[in-house]
C-alpha cells in the first residue's frame, strides 16, 4: 500500500483523489493544497507547489511513494528532474514528464517542432518575435481567415486568439508581442492556419514506451451558450465524444498517439504520465491542435469516473515503466460534467460566497467535484472563478447531462453562473 500525494487545488486534482481514494492500494492520500471536496476524502496540505524544497521536506515528512502532478507549472518548471536528481528520493515515483517533455506544453513553438519531426498531422505555423513582427503580420496576409494567434508560454489556457478581420489580427499580433498582452507568455507568438473542424480531447496514459488510450472527451471553453463570448477554463464536458468513432479514433491512434510515443524514445524524453492531445477532426482526419503533458480540467471529471480498473495500480506501473502489463477497463456508460462559476468569470467576479444544498446532491445520481472552494469555519466558501462541477453517469450523455443539470438545481451560492447548452453541438 502507498502513501500518495497529489499536487494542486481544482477539479482536476479532486476527480484523481475521487479516483484514487478507491483503490485498494491506497494506505494515506494528501492533496497539496487541495480545496473543501479534497478536504473530505483526504489531508490537504498547505502547500506552495512551485517550492520544490517544502515538496520535497512534504515527501520525507509523510512518507510519500508515489507523487502525482496535478497542473503544468511544476512539471514546465522541472519538478521531476528535481526529485530524479535528489539523493533520498530513489524510490518515490513520480507521474508527470522530464522538463524536457513538459516542454510540450511550456512552448507551442517546441511542439510544433516535434510534431513536424515526427510527422505528426497538424496546421501550418510560424513563430515570431517583437523584433520580427512585420514578418508576422506579412504572413498574416498569406493566411485566409480566421487567423490564429498562439501565446508560446503557458498563459492558463487563454493565450489563444481567433480572429476574423486582418487589421485586428495585425493589431493583436503587435499587443502579444510588444505591448506584452499575455506577459512572458507571448514573448513569442506563433502563426498558424485555421482548422475548420470540430474538436475533442484525446487523453493517453504512458511510461515512455507503452501506452493506453483512456476515455476520450469534449470540453466547452466559451463563456456563453453556443459557444461564444471569452475563452475560460472549461464549462463543461461530455465523454465519450459521439462523433469519434472507433475508424476515427483509430486513425488517431495509429497517425498522432503512436508516433507521438516513438518521438519520445527517438528524442531521449524521459515521459511517465499523461499526454493531453487536443484533436481537431477535420472532415474524417485528425490532426493536432496542441498538447498537454498533464490531464485537462474539467475533461478528468468526466474521464476517471468511467474508468473501472484500479487506477493506483496502473499509475504505479507507469511510474516503474511496466504500463503494459496494466489492464484498462471502461464503463460503456456516458458521462457529462458541467462547472458551475463565479458571475463575472473569466474576468472580475468575487469569493468568499457561502455555497448551500450540497447535502442535498443524491450520491446516486452525481459527483461533486470541488475546484475554487474552501473551509472557513466549517462553511464551504467559493474561492476562484470556476467553482464545481457536477458529474453524473447515464446511458447516454444526453441522460447523464439531465441528471447533472437536475442536482445542479439544488446547490447555491451568490451570483451562480453555469452554461445551460453542454453537448449543444453533438445533436
Amino acid at each position: 500500500m502507498s502513501n500518495i500525494l497529489i499536487l494542486g487545488s481544482g477539479g482536476r486534482e479532486h476527480a484523481l483523489a475521487y479516483k484514487i481514494k478507491q483503490s485498494k492500494d491506497c494506505k494515506q492520500l494528501f492533496v497539496a493544497p487541495g480545496n473543501a471536496g479534497t478536504h473530505k476524502i483526504a489531508i490537504n496540505l498547505d502547500l506552495n507547489i512551485l517550492d520544490f524544497k517544502a515538496v520535497s521536506e512534504v515527501i520525507k515528512k509523510h512518507d510519500i511513494d508515489l507523487l502525482v502532478v496535478g497542473p503544468e507549472a511544476p512539471l514546465v518548471q522541472g519538478i521531476t528532474d528535481f526529485f530524479k536528481d535528489k539523493s533520498g528520493f530513489e524510490n518515490l515515483k513520480i507521474i508527470g514528464p522530464s522538463q524536457k517533455g513538459a516542454e510540450l506544453e511550456g512552448s507551442k513553438e517546441t511542439a510544433k517542432k516535434f510534431m513536424q519531426a515526427h510527422n505528426i498531422p497538424t496546421a501550418k505555423y510560424q513563430s515570431f518575435k517583437a523584433e520580427t513582427l512585420a514578418e508576422g503580420q506579412a504572413f498574416l496576409e498569406t493566411l485566409k481567415a480566421p487567423y490564429v494567434l498562439k501565446a508560446d508560454g503557458l498563459a492558463g489556457g487563454k493565450g489563444v486568439l481567433i480572429l476574423n478581420d486582418l487589421d485586428e489580427a495585425k493589431t493583436e499580433l503587435a499587443n502579444m508581442l510588444q505591448h506584452n498582452k499575455f506577459g512572458e507568455a507571448s514573448a513569442t507568438v506563433v502563426i498558424e492556419e485555421f482548422l475548420d473542424g470540430i474538436e475533442l480531447s484525446v487523453f493517453v496514459l504512458t511510461d515512455g514506451k507503452s501506452y493506453k488510450i483512456l476515455p476520450n472527451a469534449k470540453d466547452y471553453k466559451r463563456i456563453g451558450e453556443g459557444d461564444k463570448g471569452l475563452n475560460t477554463g472549461g464549462m463543461g464536458a461530455v465523454s465519450p465524444v459521439p462523433f469519434a468513432d472507433d475508424a476515427f479514433m483509430q486513425k488517431v491512434e495509429n497517425k498522432i498517439v503512436k508516433p507521438t510515443i516513438e518521438g519520445f524514445q527517438k528524442d531521449q524524453i524521459d515521459y511517465k504520465g499523461f499526454v493531453f492531445i487536443g484533436v481537431m477532426k477535420v472532415g474524417d482526419e485528425p490532426f493536432v491542435v496542441e498538447y498537454n503533458v498533464r490531464m485537462g480540467d474539467p475533461e478528468t471529471e468526466v474521464v476517471l469516473p468511467r474508468i473501472k480498473s484500479d487506477l493506483v495500480e496502473t499509475l504505479e506501473l507507469t511510474a516503474i515503466g511496466k504500463l503494459e502489463q496494466a489492464s484498462l477497463e471502461i464503463t460503456e456508460k456516458a458521462a457529462a460534467t458541467v462547472m458551475l462559476v463565479s458571475e463575472g468569470y473569466p474576468e472580475s467576479y468575487e469569493k468568499g460566497k457561502t455555497i448551500v444544498g450540497l447535502n442535498n446532491v443524491s450520491e446516486d445520481d452525481a459527483i461533486v467535484f470541488h475546484a475554487g472552494t474552501k473551509v472557513v469555519d466549517n462553511k464551504i466558501m467559493s474561492n476562484g472563478g470556476r467553482v464545481m462541477a457536477v458529474t453524473a453517469l447515464g446511458q447516454d450523455y444526453k441522460k447523464a447531462l439531465n441528471k447533472s443539470y437536475a442536482e445542479i438545481n439544488k446547490i447555491c451560492f451568490d451570483n451562480i453562473f453555469f452554461r445551460k447548452d453542454i453537448g449543444f453541438d453533438l445533436e
